[in-house]
């Protein structure tokens, strides 16, 4: 029996929700200072129509803060005119380029405005694992810390040795079963691969947020289909009813569509270099002078001056939880990623 359990790390200016399943990161939110209110999943606000794209099927809804939310023009929805007011409820946050993703929920009266808030990061953890204790303090920020670093990873070590490697791209996530170090039986070996990666990939593109069109480059060939489907519907049970489980083609790449759900994680993160954005360095300084302030001790940072006026910002905040006892200041680092933080 699968065991899930609950984390939830509040920082300055961030706060983290971890669920593990056996042990592992399984899905990981984010909630941060400057999140607007009316792009988040689950916000229900009145927005106008400010165009219709037939072509798309989509109408764009002006939600008054951040990009333009999409509307399919579904069911009721068929109907709405340009200009017009509606009630929506945003049911996945923006992602890349792309709005968020809303739904009718009837007609409305301008201006403008949230109606009611996304759930909070409570209910939302235990939405995953009802009745579940929710685990805070230094426990959840340890966990919190070990889900972000392997939503961002690559490359997974499988239990048998082999290894499995997960990219997402513009138009599908490829993931690939390797096992060139795997031991044992080479047959029962690359079935017990496939299987663990099937179920490790379940569970790594929850905790990265990814969805869409999956293809799985399964290790070896001659494939029993229907076994590997069964455990797919299995472990992707999770998701919802918007999983699509295709059959593993001749060339042994097993297809599978999966709701998106959320904005990825590494879009929460990083930036359009790949490194960690400003404002994720500036939030994991601040939690590294909070964890470097013991009793009595005076904290020096420094970090390169775009992180500073983020973490400068948001040290009100860090004082509240441990006094006035830190200093952060701005340098000449060659890289934004640059922090050095010193107890005295």
């Amino acid at each position: 029996m699968s065991i899930r359990k609950l984390y939830l790390d509040e920082a300055p200016g961030e706060r983290r929700g971890v669920v593990t399943l056996d042990g592992q990161p399984e899905r990981l939110f984010i909630e941060r200072y400057d999140d607007i209110a009316v792009q988040q999943a689950g916000a229900w606000v009145v927005g106008r129509v400010c165009k219709i794209e037939r072509v798309l099927n989509s109408a764009f809804i002006d939600l008054g803060e951040g990009p333009d939310a999409i509307l399919p023009l579904t069911g009721e929805a068929q109907g709405v005119a340009e200009g017009a007011w509606l009630e929506v409820e945003v049911v996945s946050a923006a992602r890349g380029e792309k709005g968020a993703v809303a739904r009718l929920r009837g007609t409305g009266e301008g201006p403008v405005r949230l109606l009611a808030a996304a759930p909070h990061m409570g209910s939302r953890l235990l939405a995953c694992a009802e009745g579940a204790a929710i685990i805070g303090g230094a426990v959840a920020r340890d966990a919190a810390d070990i889900a972000e670093n392997d939503a961002l990873s690559i490359s997974y070590t499988l239990s048998g040795g082999g290894r499995l490697f997960i990219e997402p791209t513009q138009a599908l996530v490829a993931i690939d079963v390797d096992l060139a170090a795997a031991t044992g039986d080479s047959r029962k070996a690359t079935v017990r691969a496939n299987q663990e990666a099937i179920a490790t990939a379940a569970r790594l593109l929850r905790l990265k947020g990814l969805g869409g069109l999956v293809a799985i480059d399964l290790a070896g060939k001659g494939h029993d289909g229907p076994t590997f489907s069964a455990l797919a519907k299995t472990v992707f049970a999770p998701d919802g009813a918007g999983v699509s489980i295709g059959p593993i083609s001749k060339f042994g790449v097993f297809e599978l569509s999966l709701p998106r759900t959320g904005r990825p994680v590494s879009e929460r993160l990083l930036a359009a270099d790949g490194q960690p954005s400003t404002a994720t360095v500036a939030l994991r300084l601040l939690r590294a002078i909070e964890r470097a302030a013991g009793p009595g001790q005076r904290v020096e940072a420094a970090c390169a001056p775009e992180v500073a006026q983020i973490a400068q910002r948001l040290a009100p905040r860090l004082e509240e939880r441990i006094g006035a006892r830190f200093v952060i200041r701005a340098e000449g680092f060659a890289h934004r990623t640059e922090v050095r933080v010193a107890a005295q």
